[in-house]
């Protein structure tokens, strides 16, 4: 597994390099808030491990490797983004949380969330549950119990 700073380079990298197919160490530090000769040390060992080439100032581009990686943590966020929002959470607040936890999950709980994204997104009408869940977000009454007196 990755550290989560790995994944932020190999993502970062990416999304610039997106349309080009290469990036420049001044665009990843400024993407990224960190240092230029940060940015070279992390390229360093990247190019080590197979995930990027790096001539040096030149261009970085992501190897077959570093696209499947940074493909794969950006579908974990955009998971994660999209349930966030489901039940609730502001756009900008999923998106950083979403930044924060992709890097925690277990494999397991991000295929589920990732079925249960689905599942919602393909339902062919509204689900009533999640319509219910929002309203108890608003009241913090269930709908379902709404015409019953019911004290917690």
């Amino acid at each position: 597994m990755l550290s989560r700073r790995t994944e932020d380079y190999l993502e970062a990298i990416y999304e610039l390099s997106c349309g080009k197919g290469f990036t420049r160490v001044k665009e990843i530090a400024k993407k990224l808030g960190v240092k230029p000769a940060t940015v070279s040390e992390m390229l360093e060992k990247l190019a080590k491990d197979g995930y990027v080439i790096h001539k040096k100032r030149l261009y970085v581009a992501l190897t077959d490797k570093g696209v499947e990686i940074a493909k794969s943590v950006r579908e974990r966020r955009n998971v994660l983004v999209k349930f966030l929002m489901m039940i609730g959470v502001p756009k900008e607040i999923a998106e950083e949380d979403a930044c924060t936890i992709e890097h925690v999950l277990h494999p397991e709980t991000v295929n589920q969330l990732k079925k249960f994204v689905r599942f919602v997104e393909d339902c062919p009408f509204d689900p009533k549950w999640l319509e219910h869940f929002m309203e108890y977000c608003k009241s913090g009454i269930h709908p379902c119990l709404k015409d019953k007196c019911i004290v917690k």
